[in-house]
């Protein structure tokens, strides 16, 4: 069988295919054991040393806790090549407002229905208050309060995403957050390009820094002369912005540690090849990106393998697209849809794309998938772009445990407690027995006191 593409195919029919996933799955997974020749020189030419990733991060965040501003434009000057002045770290709101008047109609137009859509959705799933008077004289209550300050963070290396900036900023802005702060490296495609700061004006964020990487998310978990540190950090990066946000948790809150994007395809024999292989292109043309195609029709297998050689050739990222496929890539024959179903909860995918008839018929065997997309005609796209969710969700595995990026995760609970002296004493020997067995005296003396 030619296999033009070297795309790795697994028939799970006749054998079990268990190791080749597992092996998979690592490769999906943020573990920063993975890096590039270019990658290891330039830790090199930096460190003096050939540091693993997360070496590499310690030391960029120990230096950033400790010198401030100093350690953010030293490294940035190392890491990307571009020299920032303290002045200049932060664009400025004529800088914003510029780009923002110089953006084209059509795009201010666009980002306004999404802004539209993605608010939408996510006030309809906002957290409300709950207010319980279970009996006379007891009232409990749990409110949600927006965090104060949260940090976004927008990629810019390989290409620009004005749509990160959506997808970050509309779920804080929903839940209340007043101040947000982005961080992009200071390229044409982050910090400096036009169409991200633009959108940023457009939708009320004032602070942009010319900063990425893991510098970027150190100087947000921190804070640095000019960049007040935030409560918690969200958006994508690549894999020393995912070990910078595992190395500053604690300090401040993450969304997730996120790997390479992935999707994987469901397909039957009415799955038209065409639209299965253009969804695989779409998650392999970020390079790295995941595409794992599961079936059981080998005819559909074996077309979408030839669409796929087809349309690669077409893209202008086509040679990434087929290095992504070649590396992080399968074709998996199973039995039947239970056997689809049970690979797809193990592999607990980011985006799952059932492009079968009757789709639905499957939602409630399938658990593990950060976002699942129904239909033939609801490519993963449009949870990229325009849906209402957010497109950061849960890589590598981990949306057997983690969830989406959504406006609740800005919010923060508190519980609120008030028992009159009827309501204390109607549970008073409740208290009394437990700080016994637990031997808390004082714990059963601040109810007696008040009861005798």
């Amino acid at each position: 069988m030619s296999n033009p593409l070297d795309l790795l195919t697994l028939d799970a029919r006749s054998r079990d295919i268990g190791p080749e996933l597992d092996a998979l799955r690592k490769k999906l997974s943020p573990r920063g054991d993975v890096v590039s020749q270019r990658g290891r020189e330039k830790t090199i030419e930096v460190f003096g040393e050939p540091l693993t990733p997360q070496q590499v991060v310690a030391k960029i965040c120990a230096d950033v806790q400790a010198l401030g501003l100093k350690a953010v434009l030293d490294y940035t000057q190392k890491l990307d090549g571009v020299t920032v002045a303290p002045e200049q770290l932060r664009v400025s709101a004529d800088e914003l407002a510029a780009a923002h008047a110089a953006a084209n109609a059509k795009l201010i137009r666009t980002v306004r229905r999404i802004r539209n859509n993605i608010e939408e959705f996510q006030r309809a799933i906002l957290h409300a208050d709950v207010d319980d008077v279970r009996t006379p004289g007891i009232r409990l209550r749990q409110r949600y309060l927006p965090l104060a300050r949260a940090g976004l963070c927008v990629p810019g290396g390989a290409a620009a995403y004005p749509s990160t900036v959506l997808m970050t900023a509309v779920p804080a802005l929903v839940a209340g957050v007043k101040e947000l702060a982005v961080v992009a490296p200071p390229t044409k495609f982050g910090a400096n390009n036009p169409d991200v700061l633009a959108v940023c004006h457009e939708l009320g964020v004032r602070e942009v820094y010319r900063v990425g990487g893991a510098q970027g998310v150190a100087a947000l978990a921190y804070g640095v002369d000019g960049l007040p540190a935030v409560d918690k950090i969200v958006g994508p990066g690549n894999l020393f912005v995912a070990l910078a946000k595992q190395h500053v948790f604690g300090h401040v809150d993450i969304d997730s540690i996120a790997g390479p994007s992935e999707v994987v395809v469901i397909a039957d024999q009415t799955t038209r090849p065409a639209f299965t292989a253009a969804d695989m292109l779409a998650q392999a043309e970020h390079a790295p990106g995941a595409s794992i195609l599961i079936t059981w029709d080998e005819a559909t297998l074996q077309a979408t393998r030839e669409e796929l050689v087809r349309q690669a050739a077409q893209l202008s990222r086509g040679d990434l697209a087929r290095q992504s496929l070649a590396s992080f890539g399968a074709l998996i024959l199973v039995n039947n849809e239970q056997e689809a179903c049970r690979i797809t909860n193990q592999l607990a995918p980011e985006h799952l794309h059932v492009a079968i008839e009757n789709a639905e018929r499957l939602l409630d065997k399938l658990h593990n998938a950060g976002a699942i997309f129904l239909g033939n005609f609801t490519p993963v796209a449009l949870g990229d772009y325009v849906a209402g969710p957010s497109h950061v969700l849960p890589t590598g595995g981990t949306a057997r445990w983690a969830s989406g990026l959504s406006a609740n995760d800005f919010l923060r609970s508190n519980s609120v407690i008030s028992y009159s002296p009827e309501g204390l004493a109607s549970v008073a020997d409740d208290v009394r027995l437990l700080a016994d067995k637990e031997g808390l005296t004082a714990h059963r003396a601040s109810v007696d006191v008040r009861l005798s």
